[in-house]
């Protein structure tokens, strides 16, 4: 390592705990009102410092609601969310034109996507033409209102959900869009000692005491400067290139995977691999990054990108089975 790098690892070293600090202050208040989903939260907590779109996939009553709204609230950003359906019109998302009779005017009337975090309801409830409308503003993170192009409030993410075990009436995600999104997270119920907890804590006529806001834009702002200082040895930034890779090409990895594989991840996978590992390693307190990090966040990454062949589908394989074969064929470095 050179003098420069030794001199940045202890300059991190010695921000890590105030940043630490507020990771732990809005990760701790969520936890007061949602139980039992621990992963989710540190999903939505990678995808707030990452500045990227998180997919949430689980049946209702999982708390995915509850857990954007309520990390929205703790840090006193506007939030609002979208029920998609499948009568939503474009501008029904971004808003339009009203006409002023009086001035013979048309003035933007902004819609709910001028917010700071949005849900998604069941994004694939709509249309083609209205998940378009909002793949603008994922992507560009602007609106286009008429002729007028207007930047969105920042920090500005997408937390979309789909119900696993409805499908009629739904609109499968264009790839394009699927793309879009960081992390596909699924979720589970909670064990049996979570349920009791969610049953003393919600188990009332009365809503449960809101939470408070802890940390402001400004402090993930920081966060996101600091996350470009975990330190990313050059064997693991070999061995990200190398799953992914092994997506496209499993044959070359001596993977047999090579017919159940009808499209393996962009390049796009490498980037957010990359900074999806990098907030793994901050929020499990550290400054480097170690492989683990690397493999726990690879499903994530991963399922929604790597599209299985139908003889894959045949033999009733996922693309979380072969994302684990990937896994286990690469040796660690």
């Amino acid at each position: 390592m050179t003098g420069k790098n030794l001199k940045q690892t202890e300059s991190t070293e010695t921000e890590l705990p105030s940043q630490i600090e507020k990771l732990e202050r809005i990760r701790s208040e969520i936890q007061k009102v949602v139980v039992g989903q621990d992963l989710l939260i540190e999903r939505l907590l990678i995808g707030l410092i990452c500045n990227q779109h998180i997919l949430i996939e689980g049946v209702p009553g999982l708390a995915k609601t509850l857990s954007v709204n309520t990390l929205a609230d703790t840090l006193g950003l506007k939030f609002k969310r979208i029920q998609f359906t499948p009568d939503l019109l474009p501008g029904d998302i971004l808003g339009t034109l009203i006409y002023n009779p009086k001035t013979g005017e048309f003035t933007p009337k902004k819609g709910p996507v001028f917010a700071n975090i949005i849900l998604a309801d069941e994004i694939n409830r709509a249309p083609a033409k209205v998940q378009s409308a909002l793949l603008e503003a994922m992507q560009e993170r602007q609106v286009t209102i008429g002729d007028e192009s207007y930047k969105l409030q920042q920090p500005f993410m997408v937390m979309a959900t789909q119900n696993p075990i409805e499908q009629e009436g739904t609109y499968p995600l264009p790839e394009a869009q699927v793309d879009r999104f960081m992390l596909k997270v699924k979720i589970d119920y909670p064990d049996k000692e979570e349920e009791l907890k969610i049953l003393r804590l919600m188990a009332r006529s009365t809503p449960p005491d809101k939470v408070e806001t802890v940390a402001t834009s400004e402090d993930i702002l920081d966060l996101r400067i600091f996350l470009d200082k975990i330190y990313l040895d050059p064997v693991i930034e070999e061995y990200i290139v190398d799953i992914v890779h092994a997506t496209r090409n499993p044959e070359k990895y001596d993977i047999d995977a090579e017919n159940l594989i009808r499209y393996g991840g962009s390049p796009r996978a490498t980037i957010f691999l990359t900074i999806g590992a990098k907030a793994r390693a901050l929020l499990n307190r550290r400054t480097y990054v170690v492989p683990q990090d690397v493999r726990d966040i690879a499903y994530d990454v991963l399922r929604h990108r790597l599209i299985v062949s139908y003889e894959a589908e045949a033999e009733s394989l996922t693309s979380e089975n072969i994302i684990e074969r990937i896994i286990e064929a690469i040796p660690e470095p």
